[in-house]
Parts: structure tokens; C-alpha cells; sequence
């Protein structure tokens, strides 16, 4: 559970906007829509691999 301490003459807005921040940070959304289907550990790995590769491949772009 979050908890935001809100400070004497803080605006409500303000306030609620350090709430959005800080749900976004923990990463709870993505992790809810992660679990709605299940996916299996090899197609899980082959996507993290491929994501990998694509990132070298811009980091070696980058250098030349």
C-alpha cells in the first residue's frame, strides 16, 4: 500500500500527482498486465535475447 504524507497547506493536486509518480515507479500496472496470460520461461528468455541483440545492435550503430 502507498503512502503519501501530505504536507500542512499542500495542494490536493500536487499531492495526488506525487501519488500517480510514485504507482508508476513501483511498476504495478505493468506487472498486472504481464500476469493476465501466461507466458513460458523459453518464449519469456527468446524475447529478452532478441531485445538484447537489438539494443547492441544500436549501441554498435552509435560507434561507428
Amino acid at each position: 500500500m502507498l503512502v503519501i504524507p501530505i504536507k500542512e497547506g499542500e495542494n490536493i493536486d500536487r499531492a495526488l500527482k506525487r501519488y500517480k509518480r510514485k504507482f508508476d515507479r513501483t511498476g504495478t500496472m505493468r506487472q498486472l498486465r504481464g500476469r493476465q496470460q501466461f507466458t513460458k520461461p523459453s518464449v519469456e528468455r527468446r524475447a529478452e535475447i532478441q531485445k538484447a541483440q537489438y539494443i547492441q545492435g544500436l549501441r554498435d550503430q552509435e560507434e561507428i
